[in-house]
């Protein structure tokens, strides 16, 4: 039988009014009864509508009602958001034991969902023996997979690309270190595309040039990425990584993420295996679109754009963005962004209904980064977002709406981590891995480990030629 608490015990919970309780309870935005002229709560359903609300916080705990006979495998996730690489990853059959969390909202939204899985703060508090405890583990018992995504900002092409010398970056070699010493069969490491490029040490742009010395080899890029490989390495891990687009694992987005599959038996592991192809290549289906995943929806939760902006979507259709407007229309519309460089194609942009979506964004109405519904004239949905991430349609999460876009936004598709978790239980089973050759995995070159390690080399030794040159100068 549920615990029923009153007005007040409720009150003190969630640090708000007794009369606003009441005005809940009314409302139904809790699960209560009338009891004579008082109200009797749920406290469970308090308790989901504080998570749901960050009203309450959700607390570091073990792994709950722990079933040590299934034989599913284990998995252990990190830097986990809102789950959705840990969703992939269970529908693949793992049993994902504990979630490592530091955002707030993310941890509220995490003990919605999967209140039964351990829940960890910051990776940086925590043993590799108290995480063994916290997920229900004994010191021998193997962990056949461990996977997170550190924070992207720090690699990001678009920040202060500072590398691992920013403290993010920190957070990164603490996970692989936290990893190596669990010893997984394989872990997996997930990130952005600039994780290709960024440097080890980052030198700003004013200190270069023909007035200052050379770039050491930490401060070329990819230094940092080839630390992270020879780190693996020397530990007796093998690793195989690529850029891959969500598309080609089913999703309705355009969405490229680094991902490097560590094997703990020292043999490489293959490329993830695609099941979709832009046009159908390779005997794949296509790719999936933005209409069928959407279409259907009835209720959206969204922001708004200003007036000023709807003025010019109402001239767009799908697919659409602001160089199909009249030229006289596009310099108004975009004002001194219009005689700036680049693409621009973030602008006054529509999806198309017969396309995957770009990449979702952690806020759908900046300027810039416009992701515009296909008719309608407004931003896409959270409902839309969570389609698009293909969350189920039942997950709640937490907190303000810009949090709850900035979480669905941040995720990884659930098809691409399924993509993972399926490429892993084949490994574990021996089973054969197909092998697509010639798959173009994304939209860029180099790429691959054995390509991006051709690249590497050939600007190392480009620069040992410099540097030698500029020895011989001032001897």
């Amino acid at each position: 039988m549920s615990t029923e608490i009153s007005i007040k015990d409720a009150a003190k919970q969630l640090n708000i009014s007794e009369q606003r309780v009441r005005t809940l309870c009314r409302q139904s935005e809790i699960e209560s009864r009338k009891f004579g002229n008082s109200w009797i709560i749920n406290a469970e359903s308090i308790n989901r509508y504080g998570l749901r609300t960050a009203h309450t916080i959700a607390e570091d705990h073990p792994a709950y009602n722990v079933n040590k006979k299934s034989r599913k495998p284990i998995a252990l996730s990190f830097f986990s958001g809102a789950m959705g690489l840990d969703l992939g990853i269970e529908k693949s059959g793992f049993d994902v034991r504990l979630a490592c969390e530091v955002d707030k909202y993310c941890r509220q939204t995490i003990a919605l969902n999967k209140p039964d899985t351990a829940l960890l703060t910051d990776i940086n508090e925590y043993s590799a023996s108290e995480v063994r405890l916290a997920a229900g583990l004994n010191k021998d018992e193997d962990i056949d997979l461990i996977m997170g995504g550190p924070p992207c900002q720090a690699f990001s092409t678009a920040g202060k690309r500072k590398g691992l010398n920013d403290e993010r970056g920190n957070v990164f070699l603490k996970y692989i270190d936290l990893a190596l010493e669990l010893r997984p069969k394989f872990f997996v490491i997930e990130n952005v595309r600039g994780l290709l490029s960024c440097p080890m040490e980052h030198r700003p742009h004013e200190k270069r040039g023909l007035d200052f010395p050379k770039l050491e080899l930490d401060e070329l890029k990819g230094g940092a990425l080839n630390f992270i490989i020879n780190r693996l390495e020397s530990s007796g891990y093998s690793y195989s990584f690529n850029l891959y687009n969500s598309a080609n694992f089913g999703t309705p987005q355009i969405r490229e993420r680094v991902i490097i599959i560590c094997s703990r038996d020292g043999s490489k592991p293959p490329y993830l295996v695609p099941t979709h192809s832009e046009t159908g290549e390779h005997g794949l289906q296509k790719w999936n679109t933005v209409k069928p995943a959407i279409i259907d929806l009835q209720e959206h939760d969204h922001l708004t754009f200003p007036e000023k902006r709807l003025k010019y979507y109402r001239m767009l259709s799908s697919g659409q963005n602001w160089k199909n407007l009249p030229i006289e229309t596009q310099k108004e519309a975009m004002g001194k962004s219009f005689y700036s460089g680049g693409g621009k194609t973030g602008f006054l942009r529509r999806l198309n209904w017969d396309r995957p979506s770009p990449t979702l964004v952690t806020h759908p109405a900046m300027p810039a980064t416009d992701l515009a519904h296909p008719i309608e004239d407004r931003p896409l949905s959270i409902q839309e977002y969570k389609r698009i991430q293909e969350f189920p349609d039942d997950w709640d999460l937490a907190g303000p709406i810009i949090q709850k876009y900035k979480q669905v936004g941040n995720a990884v598709p659930i098809s691409m981590g399924n993509a993972v978790g399926t490429h892993i239980i084949n490994l574990l089973n021996g089973n054969e891995i197909a092998n697509f050759t010639n798959f173009k995995y994304s939209r860029y070159k180099n790429t691959s480990d054995v390509d991006w390690k051709k690249q590497f080399e050939k600007l190392v030794q480009s620069h040992e030629k410099e540097c030698e040159q500029s020895s011989l100068d001032f001897s």
